[in-house]
């Protein structure tokens, strides 16, 4: 994947002149094909039980885990604060009273994001800090609004909405000034983009948003401008513009091209879907719900007993199911299930977003990032792991002991970089030096050995009989045990693409991404 390249047909600053101009400035609705989702659970047999049957008729109203990403002021909680409010989920006394408060704070175009950001610190600000939460729902789906913070400071927190996501709907004011403000000069639209694609987002909705504004008024050059530079780079990221990208314009604070299209007249060169429109006419995600539970645990608190939070990737959930959590093996059963309206509810299946009330384990006892576990095929643990590795951004060279966050579905842990196995050809990702490289820099992709920062030490020194150029080698039988300190519940991501995709980022950049390949 060509993130940073410089050679003829791959920079930045060209356009595709293959790419259609109907999907840029005209798509007709005539023409609007649903883009599939691929699945992203393992390839389980379906049984076809009657337990599975039940469950799917239960949850007939799919479930959508929409990303909101994109440079701060993008206007995310605001478009977000708008679609609540137009499908009915926040009522007009309600956000008569956010209009009122926004004035007399000084912040009365704020009002509708206020829907979303609800602590006091996001609403002084303006901007969102944590990754918000919210839910609404249409005829056809259910829809879980995960608000990203647009503010670099706060990539951490996007990253973990990013981990959960179904698809991704990437923000970008057309403003004058704005967009170039978080596109050209160091802005967190590019790297939201690339962190959303090696997170497990693999189509994206571009909304061009603030096409109301003074400095744009619905001008389709502005329009057009924006896409010819947006459409390559996000192809360098990964994205196939024909297949993986709708673009559409929109005023996140009038709600034109929202809920509704467009009135006659305000764009006549746009005659396309609104933003609903596009959502409803995804196709249907590849659900596999007899597959054995996975749910990462994103969030925990005390109401009545211990109540965890996440998305469940894979397998279903039920009160009074007996369950597992990974790695420290507390078993636990479901005494209660609560929904994204917070009422609560018999049974959660695959891509649901759910708090769970658990019997028999306290608070103290769990950690975010554990993993909710089918306790006959609970979720794989390890210390070690190989993984195929890409640099990004490194400003020197990257040598064994380099130590680095890693952000895997909810977990967040030091780890360190202990040996390389191989270094990957650029042009063929297949073919493996045969010679571990001692170093590698930005652009490289390699295999490497990873652990917890923890386990490092011990890794080095059961591993100094081990001759260098041996890569194939398995970490010394006596390295950690699975009950030290470190010990993360990973999966290989061919198994579990979500909880076997990571990034690691070390003083506030995104250094490598990486899948693991195999565990120790």
């Amino acid at each position: 994947m060509a993130l940073d390249s410089g050679k003829k047909g791959g920079g930045l600053e060209q356009l595709d002149k293959k790419l259609d101009q109907k999907l840029r400035l005209n798509p007709k609705a005539s023409e609007f094909k649903p883009i599939g989702l691929r699945s992203q659970a393992p390839a389980f047999v379906p049984r076809g039980t009657e337990e599975e049957e039940q469950l799917l008729n239960a949850h007939f109203k799919e479930h959508f885990n929409v990303i909101f990403i994109g440079h701060v002021d993008a206007g995310k909680s605001t478009l977000g604060g708008n679609i609540l409010f137009l499908t009915g989920m926040v009522d007009k006394r309600t956000m008569e009273k956010y209009e009122r408060e926004a004035k007399d704070a000084g912040r009365e175009s704020w009002y509708l994001s206020w829907a979303l950001d609800t602590n006091s610190e996001e609403r002084a600000k303006g901007k969102t800090v944590e990754c918000g939460r919210a839910f609404f729902e249409t005829e056809k789906r259910r829809y879980t609004i995960l608000d990203a913070p647009g503010h670099k400071n706060f990539v951490p927190s996007m990253l973990g909405g990013a981990a959960q996501a179904d698809v991704g709907v990437l923000v970008i004011s057309a403003r004058r000034g704005e967009f170039e403000t978080g596109f050209d000069r160091g802005g967190q639209t590019r790297e939201h983009a690339i962190l959303a694609k090696t997170s497990g987002v693999r189509q994206l909705i571009v909304v061009i948003n603030k096409m109301d504004d003074p400095t744009v008024q619905w001008d389709q050059g502005r329009y057009a401008d924006i896409l010819a530079k947006l459409t390559p780079f996000l192809r360098t990221a990964g994205y196939n513009p024909k297949t993986d990208l709708i673009f559409l314009p929109v005023s996140g604070y009038t709600g034109a091209n929202v809920k509704d299209r467009l009135a006659a007249g305000v764009a006549p060169w746009y005659s396309g879907p609104s933003l609903l429109e596009v959502l409803d006419g995804l196709t249907a995600v590849d659900r596999k719900v007899n597959a054995p539970l996975r749910m990462p645990i994103s969030d925990k608190f005390k109401d009545m007993g211990t109540v965890v939070g996440g998305k469940i990737e894979s397998g279903f959930v039920k009160i009074g199911q007996k369950l597992v959590i990974m790695p420290n093996k507390r078993n636990c059963e479901v005494s209660a299930i609560f929904g994204e309206d917070d009422g609560e509810i018999e049974s959660a299946i695959c891509g649901d977003n759910v708090r769970i009330r658990l019997r028999g384990v306290e608070e103290e006892d769990v950690s975010l990032g554990n993993v909710l576990s089918d306790p006959k095929n609970p979720c794989s643990t390890a210390v070690h792991f190989d993984a195929q590795l890409f640099i990004l951004d490194a400003k020197n060279i990257i040598a064994p002991g380099y130590t680095s966050v890693l952000h895997v579905h909810n977990l967040v842990e030091e780890v360190s970089i202990v040996r390389f196995l191989h270094l990957l050809d650029k042009k063929n990702p297949n073919k493996k030096s045969r010679v571990p490289p001692t170093f590698v820099k930005r652009g490289q992709s390699c295999i490497a050995t990873l652990t917890s920062s923890a386990n490092a030490d011990a890794f080095i020194s059961n591993s100094t009989s081990t001759s260098a150029s041996a890569p194939s080698s398995a970490p010394s039988s006596n390295s950690t045990s699975a009950n030290s300190t470190g010990v993360i519940c990973v999966e290989r991501f061919k198994d579990y693409p979500q909880l076997g995709r990571f990034t690691l980022r070390d003083e506030g950049k995104t250094i490598a991404i990486g899948k693991i390949i195999k565990l120790h």
